[in-house]
């Protein structure tokens, strides 16, 4: 097994304290938004091996079967199919869906055949993958998931007081619920851009001064002032995650992480759809054609422990398994060796991984079938996560 180096990603939504008071570290006073752990081509983690420092991706490349076993080379391919990341959310992200696998596939094909090239900013789909991702909270997280029921995201945007959001609210009971979604939805992104600022405008006003379940419309229009995602933003479940909880992110779910430490895990792909909440592109007819239009609960997720000590959060995606040990000073050794390549992270306290201590911020890449033995150590609990595939 190997230790990782990992990049923090300078993202200007990061926060300035939270992955450096993860580490132990002083902060530099610029955003730290994300710490990537794994494979990914825009900043694969390195490894010390015999020759000399290397890309995780490299070593993976050199010998996919010995590093990721052979059940997982035959299922995924000889790549490592997911990402690990520590997100720390000091601004809201992007109102943003991810496509499903055939919608990932086609789209790509299309953008290929005409020439558009894979980093111009107009480009919707960066690889043929889908992104199905998982968010489990580190400290409390605030995020948008999924839509309300339509009378009650009509009763919010009536509450505001604002004329010009009364259309939307007479849609919103007017028609069933995928129609008025979609139908309100639309309106907002296409709206005229100045009638659209004045009314974000107003609405970001009548949040600040109401408060309440306001309060985070007041907060995400104080960072985006006049972005339409603002009102598109009040058509989704407010979600406050304690530590410990997640919510996993299928295709076709609108979401934003608003504020907030977590651990993420995801296929590894780069395919995102924006809806707003940035200065990036945003293909509205693309997206419209993703989303799916419909409201329910966000579903949090709570970790199933099993006689092993092992919590799990289970999902309905095979490139990534996301579970946590939480491991007692002076407990017996576990043994969680598998057939399948693994990178472990630390959280909390101090754990052992084999004869490496990892503090809070370290992980490791343990190859498939390397034999994995995790504790706690004398200094207190420790929280470990881990990161593998199901095959």
């Amino acid at each position: 097994m190997d230790r990782l180096a990992n990049t923090v990603r300078p993202y200007a939504w990061g926060s300035t304290t939270a992955i450096p008071e993860l580490l132990g570290i002083e902060p530099t006073g610029e955003p730290q938004a994300e710490m990537w752990m794994g494979a990914h081509p825009g900043a694969p983690s390195r490894l010390a091996r015999e020759a000399g420092e290397r890309a995780l991706s490299d070593v993976i490349a050199a010998d996919p079967a010995g590093e990721l076993g052979s059940a997982a080379v035959e299922k995924f391919g000889p790549r490592l199919p997911f990402l690990l990341k520590i997100l720390a959310a000091g601004a809201p992200l992007s109102l943003q869906v991810h496509p499903n696998l055939e919608q990932a596939k086609a789209g790509y094909a299309a953008e290929e055949s005409a020439g558009v090239p894979v980093d111009a900013p107009h480009r919707n789909y960066k690889d043929a993958n889908h992104k199905p991702e998982l968010i489990c909270a580190l400290t409390p997280f605030d995020g948008l998931c999924g839509f309300r029921d339509p009378l009650e995201a009509a009763a919010l945007l009536a509450g505001l007081g604002v004329d010009t959001l009364e259309p939307y609210v007479d849609l919103l009971h007017a028609r069933p619920e995928e129609s008025a979604l979609r139908e309100v939805l639309t309106a907002v992104l296409t709206a005229d851009p100045e009638e659209m600022t004045k009314t974000v405008h107003a609405a970001a006003l009548s949040a600040e001064r109401l408060g309440g379940p306001y309060i985070p419309y007041a907060a995400i229009a104080h960072h985006y002032p006049g972005d339409p995602g603002v009102i598109a933003a009040m058509l989704l479940n407010h979600v406050q995650l304690q530590p410990g909880e997640a919510l996993f992110l299928g295709a076709g779910v609108p979401h934003a992480y608003l504020d907030g430490l977590g651990v993420e895990i995801m296929a590894n792909s780069d395919n995102v759809l924006r809806c707003g909440l940035t200065p990036k592109h945003v293909d509205v007819p693309e997206l419209l054609r993703i989303v799916r239009f419909e409201a329910g609960d966000p579903g949090v997720l709570r970790p199933e422990a099993s006689p092993s000590g092992e919590e799990l959060y289970d999902t309905p995606t095979d490139e990534f398994r996301l579970s946590r040990f939480v491991l007692a000073p002076g407990a017996a050794a576990r043994d969680i060796t598998a057939p399948t390549p693994q990178i472990l992270l630390c959280t909390a306290g101090g754990v052992t991984v084999g004869e490496l201590a990892l503090a809070p911020g370290e992980s490791v890449f343990v190859p498939a079938g390397d034999k994995t033995e995790i504790a706690g150590t004398r200094g207190g609990t420790g929280t470990l996560f881990r990161a593998t595939v199901v095959v």
